[in-house]
């Protein structure tokens, strides 16, 4: 009998607690959606691997049932979904005020808990403008020479091979460039690969959390063992720069030991070295994957390669010495090429997910977001939106012909928005466009394998993307 009362209550406790979980407590109207599993919630759903470039499959679903704002749960958190151009812009102006920028345990876990871009309000501003006067307007205008014989070396490097991987070959150019303009670093002048201690962070940054080995999120713990090393190769090139200054700032480094020994300042060597960190590691991943991106849409759209290629040889045309270097007014002249990189951002979607953490309750468009649950900003549900693409999963430049190619909007948002609008938009922007002008106006390239994409959600060549190289004068190419 007591028994039998015993499992009657243990019954009715699991079930109360599915239903709790089921329906949250709220002071108003949740926007609809299903919570999934107990704990479990939808994870399973959101991060299976996906060959669409379409809007993810998880959410196009959702849409379709919910509408463009919809609640789910993912790894026991709740989260409100939206693909609400209104409410992404929201999100985005009210950023310190009703949200806060904030990265699920999977980041923190591989990025570290005190990681940069965990910290809010006056640290931030105060790190932004230190990126800034490295990755500024005045800074890239010197920088252009540098970025153009970066990606005219390589360019003829690969031209003598018989195949070159795009995605891993742009990555390692984009690399050594910044981790020069930071660091003053040299592979060949070094004992260990900076480089490898960063390469498998990407695929386990925004992955299912379970730590089983052969999963992406074990792998990348296993390789968090490389940011570790990174961070004391890091520490250690900052502590031989404070026993041998140099006598003019000449990169990234000296300006931060200017930082750490002035009076008063709130910077800190962990908080620099971090900082340091997330630079090299973003500056490569995401650009390589836009270049990438961008030679393979025009490998199968030839109008505007076309077009791109007579726009760059214009340019040459114009100088009265075409082997001298870009200019920074030639760089603003590139028209079409701003218009090819916004279409293939907004095409690739390299940044799947925004995250944010809801500060104060808030209500939108009739309903209520708790405060402290987490909200999820899409952007591939922007970007592919057909009410404001036409054809939207078509490649074409044309369709920003006339609009401002430079900011962000409610209806594009590749590289962010708000105050959180990335501070490396512009160095991302010099880097494709100069490495864009010099394929095309020296190169041919052919596709030979490889090209596909996957999404977990972040973007991932999984056999990489193999082309080869031709120089249009000597034909030069590897037998």
């Amino acid at each position: 009998m007591w028994g039998l009362l015993l499992g009657a209550l243990v019954i009715i406790s699991i079930t109360h607690w599915v239903y709790r979980w089921r329906n949250p407590k709220c002071n108003g109207k949740l926007p609809p959606g299903s919570m999934g599993l107990p704990l479990l919630g939808e994870t399973l759903q959101f991060f299976a691997p996906n060959t669409s470039s379409d809007i993810p499959p998880f959410v196009k679903e959702r849409m379709k049932r919910y509408g463009p704002i919809f609640r789910t749960s993912l790894v026991g958190r709740p989260v409100v979904v939206s693909t609400d151009p209104d409410l992404n812009y929201f999100i985005f102006q009210q950023e310190g005020k009703l949200f806060q920028s904030w990265y699920p345990d999977t980041f923190m876990e591989i990025f570290g808990r005190q990681n940069v871009g965990s910290l809010h309000g006056f640290m931030y501003k105060y790190l932004k403008n230190m990126v800034l006067n490295v990755f500024g307007p005045e800074s890239l205008k010197k920088m252009l020479p540098e970025v153009q014989e970066a990606a005219c070396e390589r360019l003829q490097l690969w031209s003598h091979q018989g195949t070159v991987d795009l995605k891993e070959a742009t990555a390692s150019m984009i690399f050594d460039l910044t981790t020069k303009k930071l660091i003053s670093y040299d592979e060949k002048d070094s004992s260990e690969n900076l480089r490898e201690n960063f390469v498998a962070f990407m695929q386990g940054l925004i992955s299912f959390p379970l730590e089983i080995p052969g999963t992406a999120y074990h792998k990348c713990l296993q390789v968090n063992q490389g940011r570790k090393r990174a961070m004391k190769l890091l520490g250690n090139l900052l502590h031989e720069r404070k026993a041998n200054p140099r006598k003019h700032q000449s990169d990234f480094f000296d300006y931060v030991l200017k930082e750490l020994q002035r009076e008063g300042s709130i910077l800190t060597e962990a908080i620099a070295l971090d900082l340091m960190f997330v630079l090299l590691f973003a500056s490569f991943e995401t650009t390589s994957l836009a270049i990438t991106m961008a030679v393979k849409f025009l490998s199968t759209n030839p109008l505007a390669l076309k077009q791109l290629t007579e726009e760059h040889e214009a340019i040459l045309k114009n100088r009265e010495n075409a082997d001298s270097s870009i200019t920074w007014k030639e760089y603003k002249s590139m028209t079409f090429t701003f218009q090819v990189i916004n279409e293939t951002v907004r095409l690739a979607n390299i940044v799947p997910v925004i995250f944010r953490k809801v500060l104060k309750e808030i209500q939108f468009k009739g309903y209520t977001i708790p405060a402290n649950w987490a909200v999820i900003v899409c952007p591939p549900a922007v970007h592919l939106n057909q009410a404001k693409y036409e054809d939207p999963l078509a490649f074409n430049p044309w369709r920003w012909k006339g609009q401002e190619t430079n900011t962000a909007s409610k209806n594009f948002m590749a590289f962010g928005g708000g105050m959180r609008f990335c501070v490396g938009t512009d160095f991302t922007k010099v880097q494709m466009a100069v490495f864009l002008h010099c394929l095309v106006t020296k190169y041919r390239w052919q596709a030979i394998k490889g090209g596909n994409t996957v999404r977990t959600p972040g973007l991932q060549f999984p056999n990489g993307y193999h082309i080869q190289i031709t120089n249009k004068e000597t034909g030069t190419k590897s037998t």
